[in-house]
């Protein structure tokens, strides 16, 4: 394996977590991966290349554009090792409190701010159960609350981890 300078690889995954779960621009996210990626997500199965993952994450990311990544820990190494823990959350559409499953990631550096491999692990089970208690929920207090978008507990990881409030609240973004 190449061995890379640790701040390089801080670096390149600062800009990962920044493009897909701040700035949830999923097509410039697609474009951290090498050409020849391999993806293997634990419950859809693996991917091949670059163009396979925008394609699946781009609608998906659409479909389920409430959902959003709340940073908990990572661990870098110079063999390009990048391994972290996130929260999927949703906001409760009562106002009041948020709804969560966990996931770990492993991540190959390649070089040059690419990514050669990702796998993902998610707790599918506590998933299901979290999009059970969001729809329920979506029915008694609010049932437009997954166009708003919300993102109004980022936990308490450091400042880089942090986003605005709102997916709209990019200057860029347009609500359709």
């Amino acid at each position: 394996m190449a061995a890379f300078e640790i701040e390089e690889v801080e670096e390149a995954f600062r800009h990962y977590w920044y493009t897909g779960m701040i700035r949830e621009d999923w097509n410039a996210w697609a474009d951290l991966f090498t050409e020849d990626v391999v993806y293997l997500e634990r419950v859809l199965g693996t991917m091949h290349g670059r163009e396979t993952v925008r394609n699946w994450i781009v609608p998906l990311m659409e479909q389920y554009g409430e959902i959003y990544g709340v940073y908990n820990w990572h661990m870098a190494d110079p063999s390009g090792r990048v391994v972290f823990h996130m929260i999927n959350r949703r906001d409760n559409p009562s106002g009041e409190g948020v709804m969560d499953f966990p996931g770990i990631t492993i991540l190959q550096y390649a070089g040059s701010n690419q990514w050669s491999s990702e796998e993902d692990y998610w707790a599918e089970k506590l998933s299901v159960q979290q999009w059970q208690e969001y729809g329920k929920a979506l029915k008694k207090y609010d049932p437009d609350h997954r166009l708003k978008r919300t993102r109004k507990d980022w936990g308490n990881g450091p400042g880089w981890t942090i986003g605005k409030t709102s997916f709209w609240d990019w200057p860029d973004r347009q609500r359709t």
